[in-house]
Formats: structure tokens, C-alpha cells, sequence
């Protein structure tokens, strides 16, 4: 079986977007927001290089609130993928899981309250299917409260980063005594983390 970490998007690859008006609530819905956080691409390779599997995993409720299409979506992701090649040809997704679901939209067919959406565990499951992956060895990362929840109920180990919202998150994580494995500064800083762990076990 395969070992993989499971990364957020938002605020752990991609810059967090500041809200411009209460509708957009710091939603990314443009291409031209689009911008890797430092180190990412090199973070990536790395997890890779290492033996895992990179997957992201990423809540996209902004789609449930019609601010955004899953063609647009698809953009903004292709927009990703070319930055991520232009800093680092070798720093390859394996897989990316998407929820378009919030039980609060607009938009009926996504209006409901989805096992797909984090701290479900839906897209790690899925992903856990198509790439053989055993959990027990593997990795959420992220700066979300979400993220870390999702990590504890699918009995991952879990890396919070502080880009993006994690201040916030390592607060109300606390609050509510979830596993919190490191604190990494960033993406990079997780990644050399498990490396160093990994060397540890030989």
C-alpha cells in the first residue's frame, strides 16, 4: 500500500484571498488570484522524493454558494498545476479531490450535507480507493480547524501549517483536544518534518 499526504489548497499551497466584499468572504473564484505560497512547489517534490503520495484535498463550497462554476474551478486549478511546474517540473499532484457541497448554497444540486465536504471524511476515502493508500502511515496537512478534524477522524497523522488561517485553527483545535502531530511554519517546514521522522524508523 501506498503512504501519501493529504494536502489542503487554500492557505497551504495556494495564498489565502482576502475578502473584497462580505459576498466573496476571501473565496478563491478568479484565476488571477491564484498564487503559490513559497516553498510549495520544493514541499511537493519533496513528498514525493520521499515516498508519498501528494493528494489534495480541498473544500470548494463557494461552487454551493453560485460564486463559482466547476469550469471555473477547473481553471483555477489548471492555473496550479502550470505554476507548480514552472517553479518545479518534479512537483507533480497525484490526485485531487474536490467537495462542492454546503448544506447552506444557492445552488440546489450541491445543497446538502455531503460526507464529501471536510472534516468528513469522504475525499480521503475516495482517495484512499483509487490510490491504495494506508491511512495509518499517512498525512493531513493544513491550516484549517477542517483539516485537522478531518485528519482525526480518518486517523491520520496531522501537520497544522500557520500560513493562511492557522492561528485561528491551532486555537480552536486546542479547544477541542484534537491530534495535532507538528506545527509546521509551512508547507516546506511539514514535509521536512515527516522526512525526518521517516529517517527515524530505519
Amino acid at each position: 500500500m501506498n503512504k501519501a499526504v493529504f494536502l489542503d489548497r487554500d492557505g497551504t499551497i495556494l495564498k489565502e484571498i482576502e475578502g473584497t466584499s462580505p459576498e466573496t468572504l476571501g473565496y478563491l473564484i478568479n484565476v488571477q488570484q491564484v498564487e503559490l505560497i513559497p516553498g510549495a512547489a520544493e514541499a511537493i517534490e519533496l513528498a514525493r522524493n520521499i515516498g508519498y503520495k501528494t493528494i489534495i484535498i480541498t473544500n470548494q463550497s463557494a461552487i454551493a454558494r453560485g460564486l463559482l462554476t466547476e469550469n471555473d474551478l477547473e481553471k483555477i486549478h489548471s492555473k496550479m498545476y502550470r505554476l507548480l511546474k514552472e517553479q518545479n517540473p518534479r512537483a507533480i499532484i497525484d490526485g485531487l479531490f474536490y467537495s462542492p457541497y454546503y448544506k447552506e448554497g444557492i445552488i440546489e444540486k450541491y445543497s446538502i450535507d455531503s460526507p464529501q465536504r471536510k472534516p468528513d471524511i469522504g475525499m480521503i476515502l475516495d482517495a484512499q480507493k483509487k490510490h491504495d493508500i494506508d491511512l495509518s502511515k499517512s498525512y493531513m496537512l493544513g491550516d484549517a480547524y477542517s483539516d485537522i478534524k478531518c485528519g482525526n477522524n480518518a486517523g491520520l497523522n496531522n501537520i497544522l501549517v500557520m500560513t493562511g488561517y492557522g492561528k485561528i485553527a491551532y486555537r480552536k483545535c486546542l479547544d477541542e483536544n484534537l491530534k495535532i502531530n507538528f506545527i509546521a511554519s509551512n508547507l516546506l517546514e511539514a514535509v521536512h518534518y515527516i522526512q525526518e521522522i521517516d529517517a527515524k524508523k530505519k
